[in-house]
């Protein structure tokens, strides 16, 4: 068991990692994605046993969370046989997936066997046309169909996750607040990131504040500031009244950077260290010139880290600071 910890110039003890499987999607999200995107060659996307082994070398480090994203993870063949890997670390306080839902309805199951313990859906609208819009897929009715599926699975949390924008979604912010609850769920509001070019809006017109978000649930719902911790950046508020919690994802109106403890590594294998910034680390380059050299692969991961920005820039306005997409990032 290596004991080294993962630290950066300000002193953030690193114990979160995100890891994409795969930079592919059945959705093409207007804010995530283009409607033709051009996907990384399969042979430049770390193979199943090259993600086990950045893993590893992150547990090794003091990592205890894990998040598997995309792309949408669940379409990446075999993914499973990761999970039950990753399932098995004693070390782990936590592994969990964010998925858009479409695959829960067939392998919600599975994925809590696996070892999967919390799961994150994206849902930013109830309307069926209005959601065809935003993910430019017709499948509400299958997402919906996954998340009941996945409520009896037991997982300890299921948690929603809606990117809400003005004059687009910001009208079914109560409706998507009553649907979490009713279903015992907790329910993340997110700031959009200024994360590659987009064509279907101008962010500076659809921004919407999670100070905003917060006072339309309050006219409706008392909300109290919860104590709980999850390890992500949501601020969260426990709904008066009901075992759901409200979260905030405010890269705009309420930096989190001070207390940033992860790191996001690509599908493509690039360790990014800050969402932000376009700096990355090739950890593919490493680990297929040295091929279970999980010394080395942990000792440029070190290195790496004393990289790490203090924080991200993040406007609100159209200026893209980042020009990839989030769907080329991990989730």
């Amino acid at each position: 068991m290596h004991t080294t910890q993962l630290v950066d110039p300000f002193g953030r003890r690193i114990t979160y990692l995100r890891l994409s499987v795969t930079d592919r999607c059945d959705f093409r999200c207007t804010y995530c994605m283009s409607e033709d995107m051009v996907f990384a060659p399969r042979q430049q996307i770390l193979s199943l046993e090259e993600l086990y082994a950045v893993a590893d070398a992150f547990i090794g480090l003091g990592v205890r969370r894990v998040r598997i994203t995309g792309g949408e993870p669940l379409v990446r063949k075999n993914l499973l046989s990761l999970l039950q890997r990753l399932g098995a670390r004693a070390e782990l306080d936590d592994l969990a997936i964010t998925t858009n839902g479409t695959q829960l309805a067939e392998l919600a199951p599975q994925l809590r066997a696996a070892g999967v313990r919390r799961l994150n859906v994206s849902l930013d609208s109830l309307k069926r046309e209005r959601f065809a819009a935003f993910t430019r897929r017709d499948k509400l009715d299958q997402v919906l169909v996954g998340i009941d599926v996945a409520r009896a699975a037991g997982f300890e949390r299921i948690k929603l996750n809606s990117v809400v924008q003005r004059g687009r979604n910001d009208d079914e912010v109560l409706d998507l607040v009553e649907f979490a609850i009713a279903r015992g769920l907790d329910i993340s509001f997110i700031e959009e990131m200024p994360l590659g070019s987009v064509v279907s809006h101008r962010r500076e017109q659809t921004f919407c504040s999670s100070d905003e978000v917060r006072a339309r649930i309050e006219q409706r719902h008392a909300l109290v500031r919860s104590s709980q911790v999850t390890g992500g950046p949501s601020r969260y508020w426990q709904v008066v009244g009901s075992e759901s919690r409200v979260g905030f994802i405010s890269p705009h109106s309420h930096n989190f950077c001070g207390d940033c403890n992860r790191v996001r590594v690509t599908a493509e294998g690039k360790l990014v260290l800050c969402l932000g910034h376009d700096n990355a680390l090739d950890l593919k380059r490493l680990l297929r010139a040295h091929p279970g050299d999980g010394a080395r692969l942990r000792q440029a991961l070190i290195e790496a880290l004393r990289l790490k920005p203090e924080r991200h820039h993040f406007a609100s306005d159209e200026q893209v600071q980042v020009v990839r997409f989030m769907s080329m990032t991990g989730g």
